[in-house]
């Protein structure tokens, strides 16, 4: 028999792909993260852990650092942690609570630094001090003090909304109700993590087991439910603990260092790991992280890596972010957990997009203290890579609290009559529609599957609408995916509309007739569908469900058309052919011809058009938020070229971000300035040619107030 063959590209290290390689290897990798993201973010049922996930991700933004023309922001679209959980008031954070990049090898701890270093352009000699502490396996929590009293407790939620956890944080020891000191800013916003260690863990499960009730499967699960009772006292009786290490909004500064912020937090009344120390070389990092390591096994609370952090926070404030990590942070991860169980079955899931993602269903199996079932196998391709058949047994390996990623067949123990998996050719809806490969650019066919059926298929139309009322989109509390499946089963709902015309047709519906409602429920379930008829621009983007458009991406273009009408307007001059309409969206940082086709084909269906503006009918869209307006180019549009000398175009760009300024990749009539350095080509004579101002370094500079 023919032994499974992997893409050959896939294979190959980043620096040995041709373009049509990398083409095909890009394509393939989206197509992977854009799956995990919707089972992640809209299901809440990760389907493989986050070393692989980032995993992906970095091999994914290789090829495009190699093959910049690849380059899309859709391609990268970032999440941090979840929605708020329902039934908690929700808390906007001042300042986002961003998640951190990871760091599995000691390859990625010295690109790191490395990075930093290029970004800032640093000399040889100058050090790059960084604290290492280890990084707790708990729930981030952040807490607003105002004149040394506790006034809020949140939790991180999306990063930018948390929910309201104040009364239950309230119960904690290591939470002071008041900070002490002289040093302490009217405004202060202290970070950490909430926790349980393993002994209060054991003996937590112990009294839950003989009172009948839940039974934890680890010390942070256990360290979130307690945290997230609607009755403190029950908070109050969990042996929760809090660790101290970051902050948020600060009305002023206690220190300019991270590792003096730190004693700073002890000195407040906080209790900082112990264990954190300052390193200031790559060798001191990775020695303490081996120390870390061998010593994790012994610790009494769980970790899952260690995190470093640039010490300097005026060289923190120059790199800043992208997207959702900051640049001066890392998690270095533990390498992942490993487990061997048998493939029951392999069912085949069809997504919003018609993607069919085969799963592995599993024996049940303990991996780090957490019992799994199911696995992802990706695409037709990965179940050819790994020769994978029903009752083989497999592999596994898991990386934090997720459902894992199948490793590999142990082929010695394949019982003698297995057959080979077919992947469907008809889709597994009711209306069986074909299967075809999609195609990517260049003509070749790509690795994953869809069902040709588009709104006819019911498995799509369902998954479009979980999509639209999930927690990253329109929010709706009360509708789930069994909600969903039985509002269309009855017709009551068939598209997004339908949902803000249920309480208007309950005297026909009769809602709180059905099992499972009654007039509470359905009272509640309305209230919470008019609670969302006002919706900011980038979520009500994102609920489109458009193919390639994701949130990072919505975000891009609710910033840059500012409205719903300006938006829409530009999406319907894009199925006119209109040039300068497309030209001005593909001047957008990073939006390109593969967003830019999808919004022309979504619209391009009168379908889709009469289906928005039936739901446009409904809800009022709220204008994305206006930029800075304090300084020289709040507002402007910015584009980059040539070899900048005083800083490196990565600072340069993160600089106009947060001056208020769009950055542009390309130059239109619509550009404001363009910088340029030596060797300017292109864009700078597109910007002669329309006659838009551009400035050097020093004028750059000069304009924005920097000496």
């Amino acid at each position: 028999m023919k032994a499974p063959r992997a893409p050959l590209e896939s294979k190959l290290a980043v620096g040995e792909l041709t373009e049509r390689q990398a083409r095909r290897e890009h394509a393939r990798l989206e197509a992977d993260i854009r799956t995990h993201d919707e089972a992640y973010y809209q299901k809440d049922a990760p389907t493989i852990s986050d070393a692989e996930y980032d995993a992906l991700r970095r091999r994914y933004e290789a090829i495009e650092a190699k093959f910049p023309d690849l380059k899309t922001l859709t391609s990268l679209t970032q999440k941090v942690g979840a929605a708020p959980a329902r039934g908690f008031a929700k808390v906007r954070h001042r300042v986002p609570m961003l998640s951190l990049d990871n760091a599995f090898s000691e390859d990625d701890v010295n690109e790191f630094v490395a990075r930093i270093r290029r970004f800032l352009n640093l000399k040889e000699d100058q050090e790059t001090a960084f604290t290492a502490e280890p990084k707790i396996d708990g729930l981030s929590m952040s807490l607003r003090y105002e004149n040394g009293e506790l006034v809020t407790a949140a939790t991180r939620g999306d990063g930018a909304e948390g929910e309201d956890v104040t009364a239950n944080i309230r119960t904690l020891k290591d939470v002071p109700h008041k900070l002490k000191g002289r040093r302490v800013p009217a405004v202060c916003e202290v970070r950490g993590e909430v926790y349980m260690n393993k002994d209060d863990f054991l003996a937590l499960n112990k009294r839950q087991q003989e009172s009948g009730g839940q039974i934890f499967a680890n010390p942070r699960n256990s360290a979130a439910g307690s945290l997230r009772q609607k009755d403190p006292a029950i908070t109050a009786s969990r042996p929760l603990r809090f660790f101290a290490y970051s902050w948020g909004e600060l009305s002023e500064h206690p220190a300019d260092r991270q590792s003096k912020m730190i004693e700073w937090l002890g000195d407040i009344g906080f209790h900082v790991n112990p264990r954190w120390k300052l390193c200031k070389s790559t060798d001191e990092l990775l020695a303490f992280h081996r120390r870390i390591e061998g010593e994790r096994a012994r610790l009494d609370y769980d970790i899952d890596g260690v995190v470093y952090k640039l010490d300097r926070l005026d060289w923190q404030e120059r790199l800043g972010f992208v997207s959702r990590t900051p640049r001066w942070a890392v998690a270095h991860k533990f390498a992942a957990e490993k487990a061997t169980t048998l493939v029951r079955d392999i069912e085949i899931q069809v997504g919003r997009t018609g993607a069919l993602t085969p799963v592995a269903k599993l024996e049940p199996v303990g991996v780090g203290g957490v019992i799994v079932q199911n696995a992802t196998l990706h695409n037709q391709d990965e179940i050819e890579r790994l020769g994978v058949r029903v009752g083989d047994t497999v592999v596994i390996q898991r990386a934090g609290d997720v459902i894992p990623q199948v490793v590999e067949v142990v082929l010695d123990k394949r019982p003698k009559k297995s057959e080979p998996y077919h992947f469907p050719k008809k889709c597994p809806c009711p209306l069986k529609t074909d299967v075809v490969r999609e195609v990517i650019a260049g003509g070749e066919e790509g690795a994953r599957a869809r069902c040709t059926g588009e709104f006819a298929c019911p498995f799509q139309r369902i998954q479009h609408l979980m999509h639209f009322v999930s927690r990253r989109a329109f929010d709706i509390e009360g509708l789930g995916e069994k909600q969903i499946e039985l509002f269309y089963e009855k017709e009551w709902v068939k598209e997004p509309a339908d949902i803000f015309m249920l309480e208007k047709r309950n005297s026909r519906i009769k809602l709180e007739e059905v099992e499972g409602y009654g007039e509470t429920s359905v009272r509640n379930l309305f209230a919470a569908i008019d609670a969302r008829r006002e919706i900011a621009l980038e979520r009500f983007i994102y609920a489109l469900g458009v193919r390639h458009v994701g949130e990072t991406t919505a975000v891009a273009l609710a910033r840059g058309y500012g409205s719903w009408e300006a938006f829409h307007d530009a999406c319907l001059k894009l199925i006119k052919g209109d040039e300068e309409t497309r030209s001005e969206m593909d001047a957008l940082d990073q939006i390109g011809d593969t967003v830019i086709d999808a919004l022309a084909e979504y619209f391009g269906e009168s379908h889709n058009r009469k289906l928005v503006e039936r739901l446009v009918e409904q809800v009022k869209i709220l204008d994305a938020e206006k930029p800075r307006t304090d300084s020289p180019v709040a507002g402007k549009t910015v584009v980059f070229t040539g070899t900048l000398e005083q800083m490196t175009r990565d600072e340069a760009k993160a600089m106009a971000e947060r001056l208020g300024a769009k950055v542009a990749g390309s130059v239109s009539k619509k550009t404001d300035y363009v910088v340029a350095g030596p060797g300017a080509g292109s864009k700078l004579a597109e910007a002669r040619k329309h006659g838009v101002a551009v400035l050097d370094e020093d004028g750059w500079f000069k304009l924005v107030g920097r000496p």
